[in-house]
This record gives C-alpha cells, sequence and structure tokens, in this order.
C-alpha cells in the first residue's frame, strides 16, 4: 500500500481543527488473547502501528482498559513522540477484573484515575478525545449518564480532555449528554447487518458528529452471511473489506478503526478505502440487515 490512498476521505471533529482520516486504527487487538496481557508478538505490533501511520492513518482509538494498560503502553513505545496531527481517542467507564471480565467502572474517583492512566501510559499531558463507555455488553442501556459525564466534562475544563464522545449509548442518552457538555462523537455497535442506528446516524450527521461503528463484522459473534461472502467473492475481496467499505459509503460521518495485529490484515483493512460498490451491491448488502431485522422482530 502507498500513501496515494486518502482513506477514505476526511472528516473534523466538532469543533476540531485537524481533519482524520475517515479510516482508522483500533489498537484493542494489540493486547494478548481476551485483549489481556501482552501480545505475543510486541516487535509485531509495534511494526503494524508504525506501518498505519506511515501510510496516513491519523486516528487511533484505544483504552487504558485494553491489557490494561498493555495497549497504551505499546502505542507509546511505537510512536511516541507522537507525529503531529495524531488524534488518539480513549476510552473510560471499564476496568478489568482479575478473571479477566469487564466489569464498570463509572464513579467519579474510577473515572479521574482512568485518564490519569490514560495520560500516564500514553505519555501525554491531554487527551485529544475522551469516549465516555456505559452500557452492557449486549449494547446500551437507558440509565441517565449525568453523573459520570459531568466528571468528564470537569477534566475537560481542567485542561485534561479536549473533547469528549460516548460509546454503547442510546439516542435518549445522547440528547442527556448534549445538555451537559459538547459531544464530537458516538462509537456504537453498528455493520451491515446490525443496522438499529440507522436514524441514529443520520440525526448525528445533520449535526456534524462523528459516528464510529465497533465490530464491522460482529466481533466477538462473527456475522455469517452468504450474501456478504458472494459479493466479496464477486469483487475479489474478502468480507472484512466489503463490510468496510459498506460503512464508509452508508453515510459521511462515519469514521472506522478497523483493528488487527497482523499486517497484512491491516493493508487489507485500509486498501477497503479504494473499493467502491456500485448501487447493485449496496442494495445486495442491505439485504442482509433487512433480514435480520425481520428475524429479529
Amino acid at each position: 500500500m502507498s500513501n496515494s490512498t486518502d482513506l477514505g476521505g476526511n472528516f473534523t471533529l466538532l469543533g476540531a481543527s485537524m481533519p482524520l482520516k475517515r479510516m482508522g486504527y483500533g489498537a484493542m487487538q494489540l493486547a494478548g488473547p481476551q485483549v489481556w496481557g501482552p501480545p505475543r508478538d510486541v516487535e509485531g505490533a509495534i511494526a503494524v502501528l508504525r506501518e498505519a501511520i506511515a501510510v496516513g492513518v491519523n486516528h487511533i482509538d484505544t483504552s487504558d482498559y485494553y491489557g490494561p494498560h498493555v495497549t497504551n503502553q505499546i502505542i507509546k513505545q511505537a510512536l511516541h513522540p507522537y507525529p503531529d496531527g495524531l488524534v488518539i481517542v480513549t476510552k473510560v467507564g471499564a476496568r478489568r477484573g482479575e478473571d479477566k471480565s469487564w466489569i464498570h467502572a463509572l464513579s467519579r474517583q474510577e473515572l479521574v484515575n482512568a485518564v490519569h492512566d490514560n495520560l500516564r501510559n500514553l505519555g501525554l499531558d491531554a487527551l485529544a478525545v475522551v469516549n465516555l463507555r456505559v452500557g452492557g455488553m449486549a449494547g446500551p442501556s437507558e440509565e441517565s449518564i449525568e453523573e459520570p459525564l459531568t466528571v468528564l466534562a470537569e477534566l475537560k475544563r481542567q485542561g485534561l480532555i479536549r473533547h469528549l464522545g460516548l460509546s454503547n449509548i442510546s439516542s435518549a442518552q445522547f440528547a442527556e449528554a448534549q445538555k451537559i457538555t459538547a459531544i464530537v462523537c458516538v462509537q456504537n455497535f453498528y455493520n451491515v447487518a446490525h443496522r438499529i442506528d440507522d436514524r441514529f446516524i443520520d440525526g448525528l450527521a445533520a449535526q456534524g458528529i462523528a459516528y464510529v461503528p465497533f465490530f464491522p463484522l460482529g466481533g466477538f459473534s462473527p456475522l455469517q452471511s452468504s450474501v456478504l461472502d458472494n459479493v466479496a467473492a464477486s469483487l475479489q475481496a474478502t468480507p472484512m473489506q466489503v463490510a468496510l467499505a459498506w460503512l464508509l459509503q452508508r453515510s459521511p460521518n462515519i469514521l472506522l478503526i478497523p483493528g488487527t495485529s497482523s499486517l497484512q490484515h491491516l493493508r487489507e483493512n485500509l486498501s477497503a478505502a479504494t473499493l467502491q460498490l456500485p448501487s447493485e451491491i449496496i442494495a445486495a448488502l442491505d439485504s442482509i440487515g433487512q433480514s435480520a431485522n425481520q428475524t429479529a422482530t
């Protein structure tokens, strides 16, 4: 891959000046199995990060609870001092149990500690974007997010955070958040089969707010679709490349953060930004979401 690709074009976060390439990189898989402990090949993880930056990626998604701490430490080792224009987006609101479980960490002290952990392990004086992660493993819940978001808004006023986002939320929680502080991005589960957020994405686009889908192929429960497989075969592409290309064409406010610890998969993922899907292919892929919705109801 060369620098000639535009990585899906640019999107500028609300209130920010630096345009982000729409194709970014998600660092979760840089940790060991089950996102726990160090990877088997630390040098390989460093090589993936450095290649991503070399080909133009300027948006890395991470969290200090990946590892925990491991992923941020690898990012620092690979890229610090950071190149101009690189935006590192992190998340708070969870922690890891000794049994590798994922536990809510939304108290005031837990959030303050998490921000400082991210600052220390990334080697930064301020975090560019912090997403508040709420909800459960199955998706958003409807509890109020006023208390934890107010804590992060205070840290933003102190200069430790520049911009705030939300992860795993409902549209009602987003509306609540906007009454507390400016929100520049939403990170939710969304892909060609899981399209509950369709209307939400369009509303965010109208406000100039980024939408960052995670699990483009289903994450821990990989998407099984003969339609997707057949489309990929017809285009001589992988299902992941097609899923990513569909997301880029879905809405201009969508930013992608596919993750991998493999150089080959990194190159495949980034090349999805050059894959243009014709209208008949889009229609075929849209049928996957329609079928999934009918099955769910």
